[in-house]
């Protein structure tokens, strides 16, 4: 609900101050009085396109605040949520015109972007006139409408699954068949390059170790002749006799040495050990050495063929196992391909099947509240003095679509046998406001909570459809608040709350004020309505008479 508007500095208002209540709210005065400028400025703060000079003359900046009285579960706050707001039981609307044109908005306190305001604004204030571009006469919204009203929701829902799950089956199967493709443009480099690879078969590491091999061959060719050279001057010939001479010679002195050779036939004894010992090694290391040419050879190829592959694929040596595996894996694709696509396509018929079958019930349901709308609708127009006028909501086949197959447009004929079309289009300014307080009257349910204004919807009726009118107005405001700007004396009469607003003129400037209306001014308000700026005592007396109706 609307609670309070307040306004500064915007067009011909100077300062405004509205308290606004549940139920009927209702605002006359004469034309050219500022109603418009009051909407113009409520439009302004809920962030909806309107005016671009909207500033005062003479002001520096113009400013509206609007504070709404929300239930915790009222879907405003389920907006401001997810931009970060918690509930407060109240919500303050405020923006700022300056008058080189900058907006800015606040949300209680907290600035924010034109796009969260009006996401907002959307779930607190509906705007109902013969411009009603945004709300019943825009066709892109049938659909929604009709849906809400036939309580249709549960089956909507279970169309947008049917039609995500069919959207991702169709688009595994895209995939699948893309990649099939792909696999068979490269079917002979796969199939030839991993015969290659199962043909060398190489190993992790085994780059490393035939690298080495191969050094130590080629080394052995290098140093092999200075070993044995070595090997043949420690042997008999060499060292190992000369020193074994020395021993012989040196034990047979020792007899007749008293001891003395005895330290020099330690050290010898040592040496010949120690001899022994770089023998064994200089064997052992000739053994090493010792390989085929042909061994050589064959070391060369294997590591110039593993050095080779890993170039051609552009990979690490001990990676190429792990690579042909990636390729075996991608002709394995290629190969069960086929059996995929047959089971991917069979899941795409499947889940066409499933949304059809989703679609056309919420069809059948949707021509079904159709018809109960066009029921509701005549139901409503009769009082309304458009008993020939023929309301239809054409439920027509559309492209498969998240919502179904279906497009939904309200249309009327004024008359019966004349041509239908769009209400903004086939009904006159009288008729087009009638047929959307009709058509509002039918779409909307108790609900709490809900704002409704009316822009003159009763222009071209008087009398007893005015009358009608206003009670349907009326009807409306018991499940929430409705504001109607009016010129409709009827429809005054039966406000729960009642605004003049007025046109004063001051010394330097035309400004417009809103008084709020105590029973006996809304007489005298209802009279001049009724018979113009001179109010007759007769006047006075229907409009007591309208009020107490």
């Amino acid at each position: 609900m609307l609670r309070s508007l307040d306004i500064r500095d915007m067009l011909i208002i100077d300062r405004l101050e509205l308290a606004f209540q549940p139920g009927l709210n209702v605002l006359t005065g004469e034309t050219g009085a500022g109603k418009s400028i009051l909407l113009d400025s409520l439009g302004f703060v809920l962030g909806w396109r309107g005016r671009a000079e909207l500033v005062r003359q003479g002001a520096a900046q113009g400013e509206v605040v609007a504070e709404f009285q929300l239930a915790e579960s009222h879907p405003a706050w389920a907006v401001l949520n997810e931009a970060g707001f918690t509930y407060d039981d109240a919500l303050i609307l405020r923006r700022v015109n300056t008058r080189d044109g900058r907006k800015t908005a606040w949300i209680n306190d907290r600035r924010v972007s034109g796009e969260i305001l009006r996401a907002v604004s959307e779930t607190l204030v509906e705007l109902h006139g013969q411009h009603d571009d945004r709300g019943l006469l825009n066709p892109r919204g049938h659909r929604l409408l009709l849906d809400d009203f036939g309580g249709l929701t549960g089956k909507v829902a279970k169309v947008r699954q049917a039609w995500r799950r069919l959207a991702e089956a169709r688009a595994a199967l895209e995939q699948a068949k893309s990649d099939v493709a792909a696999l068979r443009a490269e079917e002979d480099y796969l199939r030839h390059a991993v015969a290659e690879l199962d043909a060398l078969s190489p190993e992790p590491g085994e780059d490393a170790e035939l690298d080495q091999q191969r050094r130590r061959m080629q080394a052995a060719e290098k140093i092999g002749e200075d070993i044995m050279r070595a090997q043949q001057a420690l042997g008999l010939n060499g060292a190992e006799g000369n020193m074994g001479d020395a021993a012989r010679w040196l034990a047979d002195a020792a007899g007749q040495a008293d001891g003395t050779l005895e330290g020099a036939l330690a050290a010898l004894d040592r040496a010949m050990t120690e001899l022994s010992e770089a023998q064994s090694g200089v064997e052992a290391c000739i053994d090493a050495l010792a390989f085929n040419p042909h061994e050589l050879e064959m070391v060369e190829e294997r590591l110039f063929a593993i050095r080779g592959l890993a170039r051609k694929h552009d990979v690490l040596a001990d990676d190429l196992g792990t690579f042909a595996e990636g390729l075996r894996s991608r002709l394995a694709a290629l190969d069960r391909g086929a059996t995929d696509l047959i089971d991917l396509e069979a899941a795409v018929r499947d889940a066409q099947a499933t949304y059809d079958a989703q679609a056309e019930a919420l069809t059948s349901a949707r021509r079904a509240a159709a018809a109960k709308l066009d029921k509701a609708m005549a139901k409503e127009l009769s009082p309304l003095k458009m008993e020939r006028a023929v309301f239809t909501t054409e439920v027509t086949p559309q492209a498969a679509g998240p919502d179904g197959v279906d497009e939904v447009a309200f249309t009327v004929a004024t008359n019966p046998g004349a041509p239908s079309g769009p209400i903004g289009k086939i009904a006159s300014g009288g008729e087009l406001s009638r047929f959307l307080l009709a058509l509002k009257v039918c779409l909307t349910g108790p609900q709490s909570g809900l704002t409704l204004i009316f822009d003159e919807i009763d222009r071209g009726v008087g009398g007893a459809t005015a009358d009608a009118v206003g009670r349907r107005l009326s009807q409306l405001a018991a499940h929430g608040q409705v504001l109607v700007v009016t010129h409709s004396p009827q429809v005054a009469a039966l406000g729960d709350h009642h605004w003049r607003v007025e046109k004063r003129q001051t010394k330097d400037a035309t400004l417009s004020t809103v008084v709020g209306l105590h029973e006996g001014e809304r007489i005298d308000e209802i009279a001049r309505m009724l018979s113009g700026d001179k109010i007759t005592e007769e006047a006075r007396a229907a409009a007591k008479a309208l009020l107490v109706a």
